[in-house]
């Protein structure tokens, strides 16, 4: 039985284009749903909708998670792969919830990961039978690299964006998920965000705006 996520929604009542946020590890939907305010007054006509992940955070009971991370909260990796087996079809579901509620088409859709939210974004989003309008990732990495190109069924155009001072995500996993998605035969276009850490800076959210509106065309 796939886990329905809880969401909050900002936006237009009738949309004609749709940004999903994920979260990471440890936040909630409405960490990010405040992106919303400096992006909506750009995207004229978008709705922006952010869900919970289907579980409590263990390191923050106020947050959710993905999946727990056994080098930070003390998880087994079977208890990792057990929580990613529930949230990916869990998010596939909510974003096939989000379109049919907004009555768009998935070119339409740009989703938008932080952190844990970018590796849920760019393993689920790629393996969708219909490809969104384009996927951004915030200081995050790509799982199962090496499964990347047999398993993708569709392959938008991906902007990565990274800080360089990341204590949390290493800086290096930018690259190293660049690599993987163009060799899998990605467009994949970065951003390095100077002297930022664990986080979104101002230049790294101009350039996500630019990447929306060139993607949903505002």
């Amino acid at each position: 039985m796939t886990v329905e996520l809880k969401s909050a929604r900002k936006g237009p009542e009738k949309a004609d284009a749709v940004v999903v946020f994920l979260h990471g590890y440890g936040a909630d939907g409405a960490d990010l749903l405040g992106l919303a305010d400096p992006l909506s007054p750009h995207l004229p006509g978008v709705a922006f909708h952010a869900p919970d992940a289907p579980e409590r955070s263990r390191n923050n009971p106020f947050g959710y998670q993905w999946f727990p991370i056994p080098w930070l909260d003390g998880s087994s990796e079977a208890q990792a792969q057990e929580a990613m087996a529930r949230s990916i079809p869990a998010v596939d579901a909510f974003l096939d919830k989000v379109l049919a509620e907004e009555g768009l088409g998935a070119d339409r859709m740009v989703v938008i990961g932080f952190s844990q939210g970018t590796m849920m974004a760019l393993h689920v989003v790629p393996r969708r039978d219909a490809p969104v309008a384009g996927i951004i990732g915030f200081s995050g990495r790509l799982l199962a690299p090496e499964k990347l190109e047999a398993e993708a069924k569709v392959k938008p155009p991906v902007l990565l964006i990274h800080g360089d001072q990341d204590p949390v995500v290493p800086f290096e996993e930018m690259d190293l998920a660049g690599e993987a998605l163009q060799g899998a035969g990605f467009t994949v276009h970065g951003h390095v965000m100077k002297g930022t850490p664990h986080g979104i800076s101002p230049d790294g959210l101009s350039v996500a705006l630019q990447f929306l509106k060139d993607r949903l065309g505002k």
